[in-house]
């Protein structure tokens, strides 16, 4: 299975996001493909979205969604729990998107539904921040057996304090999926 290339990060997030649902994210730990097919995804625009991390602006947390598209920006959670998104767009725009579900294809041990349950099933932590998804240890890859399904537009999950932008329908998930995090 190939990596997608730097190219199909380097664009819109919003298309990226959508385009992500239905694609494969494999993950070889200890020898073992951890393969899961995401389900669920969130889009951040960038600082001028409230809702994104890099509306802080750069900082030792969000730099590498300020770098180049195609890498990973994980990060910790109420203390425990590890979230994964996927950068996106050219460097310096501080865009990326969240990985909120998959649907189980192979040796996921665990649940997957959920930012958090997800890294935990796949084995992902603070270890893979700034990873670069076009490699061969975590990456994202087309799925051979997708077929194209209707995608459902609702607003983000957990984005409160962002004022207008938590209503903004940039939460996308493949309709019917039992494996979403939530309708």
């Amino acid at each position: 299975m190939q990596a997608l290339t730097r190219s199909f990060y380097d664009r819109d997030t919003t298309l990226v996001a959508r385009e992500l649902l239905g694609k494969l994210l494999i993950h070889r730990v200890d020898g073992v493909e951890r393969i899961g097919k995401i389900v669920e995804v969130e889009a951040y625009l960038g600082p001028h979205d409230l809702a994104a991390h890099t509306s802080k602006g750069i900082t030792p947390r969000t730099q590498v969604m300020f770098g180049p598209p195609g890498h990973a920006y994980v990060y910790l959670i109420y203390g425990m729990h590890h979230c994964m998104n996927v950068v996106t767009e050219a460097d310096g725009t501080g865009a990326a998107v969240l990985l909120r579900a998959l649907e189980p294809v192979s040796a996921l041990p665990g649940n997957a539904s959920g930012p958090g349950r997800l890294c935990k099933a796949m084995g992902i932590n603070k270890s893979h921040y700034g990873a670069d998804l076009c490699g061969s240890a975590l990456f994202i890859c087309g799925n051979p057996d997708f077929e194209p399904v209707s995608i459902v537009e609702r607003p983000r999950i957990g984005v409160d304090y962002a004022g207008a932008w938590a209503d903004k329908p940039l939460r996308f998930y493949m309709e019917g999926n039992p494996y979403i995090s939530r309708k």
